[in-house]
């Protein structure tokens, strides 16, 4: 059984969003202790959060940065901007940065030599090679300080307000900077947008020039269903990986960076999804369509608008098999809402947690549209409203 507490979202005048819980603990969780000092491990439908250690710590990405780099050229793709059979030339600077000469990872393309898009993004994905993804940035955005901006912008816009990118590569800059909570957000943003190009991850190695290299990820050979995504090394960041796995309909997204060896790499992030996968079960929280809560309405012809989860989805959190823990569940959002109110607007947020963390965030939206009250209504919430923010700014001063 699973013992939920869901608390509401206003108390008496304030009608605000209530402060935050305790959470963003870095404790290892139901005894489960890893090696890696910046861990994660999500599930990726629901998004819950299984297991977290040091996941907001800002951390060198070294390639897998390279994930930002590929979504950011999907989503080129998807807007109709870059086609897959375009052809874009290994330059010099590609080349020597990111080629042969560089003795770094590389898809060892010929300076001066076109290659389709396409074939650069398996470069890229499967190979993880530099000169392929300054290919894709030079082709793209004309240099790589271009692209990174680019890279940037569409970070905020999915979501990642921490993390920096400024080369498509993940090579060392001091600037750039992720978080091992936002690199599964990505991850977990890529498998559901774009399927047809996570199958790449999951290529166990690529030929170009007649020149065949295996896939890095080692999780791909382990028979536990894993079919992504990404490794990555460098002496600042130590041995980092993203990776996915299948069983039994449920895919695990885990991501393990600051490890000391690659056998350690591999083995911690191996750890960490069997331990998912065997300890862990579904459990619905609300049905399709029910109401969550409800959110005050200022000036609208009802007072309270009742809120259901983004897309009237059900709404289920992973909790550890044979558990009696307390569930806590919070109604989150800025108000009192302003009028109109239409109805599929999202308003605010789930927050569910388990233990000290946040486990579960998941978008609430209007489940009903709210027009605009009579006068006597609205000058009633406005006194109220008064009264409220006097009550507030006393608050503040204490």
């Amino acid at each position: 059984m699973v013992a939920l507490s869901l608390i509401g979202s206003s108390f008496g005048l304030l009608h605000a969003a209530p402060a935050s819980m305790p959470g963003g603990k870095t404790k290892d969780e139901g005894g489960f202790q890893t090696a890696a000092p910046y861990a994660i491990l999500i599930e990726a439908e629901s998004g819950t959060v299984l297991f977290e250690k040091g996941a907001d710590t800002l951390v060198a990405p070294a390639s897998l940065a390279k994930l930002m780099t590929a979504e950011t050229v999907f989503n080129e793709i998807k807007e109709g901007n870059v086609k897959l059979d375009e052809e874009y030339v290994i330059s010099e600077h590609a080349w020597r940065k990111g080629g042969a000469p560089s003795g770094g990872s590389t898809m060892f393309a010929p300076i001066h030599s076109r290659i389709k898009v396409s074939d650069l993004l398996h470069g890229a994905i499967i190979q993880s090679g530099n000169d392929a993804c300054i290919a894709l940035a030079e082709g793209i955005a004309g240099n790589e300080e271009n692209f990174a901006r680019m890279m940037n912008a569409r970070a905020r816009e999915l979501g990642l307000t921490q993390s920096n990118f400024t080369n498509p590569t993940g090579l060392p800059d001091p600037a750039q900077r992720v978080t091992v909570r936002e690199l599964a957000k990505l991850a977990r943003h890529i498998i559901a947008t774009y399927p047809e190009y996570y199958k790449w991850y999951g290529e166990r190695d690529f030929t170009w020039n007649k020149i065949k290299q295996s896939n890095r990820n080692p999780l791909l050979a382990m028979n536990i269903g894993a079919d992504g995504l990404k490794t990555g090394f460098t002496n600042e960041s130590g041995y980092g990986l993203v990776g996915s796995a299948v069983q039994n309909n449920m895919r695990l997204i885990v991501v393990v960076n600051g490890l000391k060896t690659a056998n350690e790499r591999a083995d911690e992030a191996r750890k960490l999804l069997n331990f998912g996968f065997n300890g862990f079960e579904s459990r619905l929280l609300f049905g399709e369509g029910q109401k969550i809560g409800d959110a005050r309405v200022f000036g609208g012809e009802q007072r309270y608008v009742p809120l259901e989860a983004e897309g009237k989805k059900q709404v289920r959190i992973l909790v550890p098999k044979n558990s009696s823990e307390r569930i806590v569940a919070r109604v989150v959002y800025q108000g009192p809402l302003r009028v109109p109110v239409e109805q599929g607007t999202q308003v605010g947020a789930l927050k569910v947690w388990r233990g000290d963390n946040v486990a579960l965030e998941v978008p609430l939206q209007a489940a009903e549209s709210v027009a605009q009250g009579p006068i006597h209504l609205r000058a009633m919430d406005s006194v109220t409203e008064i009264f409220g923010g006097w009550f507030r700014a006393g608050l503040k001063k204490l």
